[in-house]
C-alpha cells in the first residue's frame, strides 16, 4: 500500500516500504509512487532511482553510493541483490539510428524511445561501475564484475566480466540458500515472490509519427 516517508524535508509517497529501510542523505527518487521497497533495504548516498513503469526492490537489498536505476522501464531486483558503488541499471534508452530526436528536453512526440526491463534474480551481485542494459535478465546468484557491460541475459550462478560481459567462472549457491532461509526465519521476513512480477517484463517503442 502507498507509504509516505519524510525524506530531506519532503513527503515522498512510495508504492510500498517495508521494515528497517535506511535511506542515506543526498539520494534522488523520481516518481517514487512507482517504487516499492522491501524490508532491510539500504540506499546509500548519491543513489538515483527512477520509478519508471515499475521499480521493485526486494528484501535485504543494498544500493551503494552513486548507483542508479533509470531509463523509464521496469526494474525487478529480488532479495539479496547487491549494487556496488556506481553500478547502473538501465531499463530504457533513446533510439539512436535517426528515428527521432534524443534527450528528455525534447517533447515526447518528437522523441524515439525504447522502454524495457531489467530483472535481477536473488543473490545477484553487481560490481563497481557495472552497467546492465535494457531487456536483460540476470539469473539467480550471478556476479557481474567491476566495469562490466551486460547486454544479454546471464546464466544463474555464473561469474561474468568484460565488455561485453561473458562468463569466466561459476559460484556455488548451496550455502547462500541455507543462510538466506535462516535469515528469513530469524527476522520474520517473507521472501519476495517474483512470479507475479514477470508479466511486467515487457518492451515498447515509441517513434514520432509522420
Amino acid at each position: 500500500m502507498p507509504t509516505t516517508i519524510d525524506y530531506a524535508g519532503q513527503a515522498l509517497v512510495f508504492d510500498a516500504v517495508g521494515e528497517a529501510v535506511t535511506i542515506h542523505p543526498y539520494c534522488v527518487f523520481v516518481c517514487p509512487e512507482r517504487i516499492r521497497l522491501g524490508s532491510h533495504v539500504r540506499i546509500s548516498e548519491f543513489t538515483w532511482i527512477h520509478g519508471g513503469a515499475t521499480t521493485v526492490v526486494g528484501n535485504f537489498v543494498h544500493l551503494a553510493n552513486h548507483s542508479s536505476i533509470g531509463g523509464g522501464g521496469t526494474c525487478i531486483a529480488e532479495d539479496f541483490v547487491g549494487f556496488s558503488a556506481g553500478a547502473r541499471v538501465v531499463t530504457g534508452t533513446e533510439m539512436i539510428h535517426g528515428e527521432g530526436l534524443t534527450n528528455p528536453t525534447i517533447p515526447a512526440e518528437f522523441r524515439a524511445v525504447r522502454r524495457s526491463f531489467v530483472h535481477l534474480a536473488r543473490h545477484v551481485f553487481l560490481g563497481t561501475n557495472a552497467v546492465v542494459h535494457p531487456g536483460v535478465t540476470i539469473g539467480e546468484g550471478a556476479v557481474i564484475g567491476s566495469g562490466a557491460v551486460v547486454t544479454h541475459d546471464v546464466e544463474p550462478w555464473t561469474i561474468n566480466a568484460g565488455v561485453p560481459a561473458r562468463p569466466i567462472g561459476t559460484r556455488d549457491g548451496r550455502r547462500l540458500h541455507v543462510l538466506a532461509d535462516r535469515l528469513y526465519e530469524r527476522l520474520g521476513v517473507t521472501p519476495l515472490d517474483a512470479t507475479p512480477l514477470l508479466a511486467l517484463k515487457t518492451e515498447s517503442r515509441q517513434v514520432p509519427t509522420d
